[in-house]
């Protein structure tokens, strides 16, 4: 196999968990070759503005293999974010040398702030893209032409693909991967490096317990996180007022106050969401599955997964599940 060829610009003032996040992806993806070795499903090289050694916002000091000029043919380009490309005289080099080579890609992914190199090409006019929640607002005043989400991890449009920052670059890559090679080599590299498989593109930038936990500064703060935390648990409104030392009436008031719902509502949706993590990656009976997220019946969870999602939970692990062998299954916890 010859492994794909994908390129990573690197330039002053750039984000380093952009680049090493996705590069550290790309590079742990393998599939099994000629006399049962494991073969690289990808060949990853740096590119930059000039052969100068750069440093990123964090100081971390980064040699580029290529320069623009002498980049060879890739087959993706990922374009990391960070204050340098958000600045017009970086972003409008990158945008010329992704404008004179975008016959030659197959597909274009920017990362967090990265999509502001690629918007002053003119190539995203009219696409949906998305960034980090915080420079949204920016983005779309700076390139009105798009249409711009601030809500989603990731976004496909076309041959280009858009994410939030930092850890979206690593959910964007494995979404890659498995494209390119399938379910199984996506979940080898999740599991190396030890984050959720497929965290679905249009899942919200942050979790509902970080959400919540900025939201509330007192006493409630750190209730949602502990109902994720122990869903197979008794998460009756009287076993959390008395965690949070309220009497059941205050403590639902105030935890709908703090965070716009139900407790009720709040829980079923953090299990349902964990279900789907979990039949999404584990081969174990939907009993099983269930039981581990808190639903004392199995009857009671089929419906609730239809309900809220629009599909069995049966459809939904032949759907999105990833096959793999009983010796490699590994108990939901």
């Amino acid at each position: 196999m010859n492994p794909k060829r994908i390129g990573f610009l690197v330039y002053p003032a750039m984000q380093a968990l952009d680049l090493a996040g996705p590069m550290d992806a790309f590079a742990a993806a393998t599939i099994e070759g000629v006399g049962g070795r494991l073969a690289r499903c990808y060949e990853l090289v740096t590119i930059g503005l000039d052969a100068k050694v750069v440093a990123a916002e964090s100081g971390l000091c980064i040699k580029p293999q290529f320069t623009l000029r002498g980049a060879p043919r890739l087959d993706t380009l990922v374009i990391p974010g960070g204050a340098g490309m958000r600045d017009p005289t970086t972003s409008a080099i990158v945008a010329a040398w992704i404008t004179r080579r975008a016959r030659q890609l197959r597909r274009v992914a920017a990362v967090c702030t990265g999509v502001y190199g690629l918007a002053a090409s003119g190539l995203l006019d009219g696409r949906c893209v998305a960034t980090h929640w915080r420079f949204a607002r920016d983005l779309a005043q700076r390139f009105p032409a798009l249409k711009v989400d601030a809500g989603p991890l990731f976004v496909k449009d076309g041959a280009f693909y858009t994410s939030a920052g930092i850890t979206a670059g690593i959910d964007l890559s494995l979404a890659l991967i498995e494209e390119d090679f399938g379910p199984s080599v996506a979940l080898s590299v999740a599991r190396e490096l030890v984050v959720y498989l497929k965290r679905p593109g249009g899942q919200a930038q942050y979790s509902e317990p970080l959400q919540f936990q900025t939201q509330s500064a007192d006493r409630m703060a750190d209730i949602a996180s502990w109902i994720v935390a122990n869903l197979h648990k008794d998460l009756s409104v009287e076993m959390l007022a008395t965690r949070a030392r309220l009497c059941p009436r205050q403590f639902t008031r105030r935890f709908k106050h703090a965070f716009g719902t139900t407790p009720a509502a709040f829980i079923e949706s953090a299990r349902i969401d964990e279900a789907r993590r979990r039949l999404a990656g584990y081969h174990g009976s939907l009993e099983r599955v269930a039981s581990s997220v808190g639903f004392r019946s199995d009857d009671v969870f089929r419906r609730t997964f239809e309900r809220r999602l629009g599909i069995t939970p049966s459809a939904y692990r032949t759907r999105f599940g990833t096959r793999q062998s009983n010796s490699d299954a590994q108990t939901p916890s």
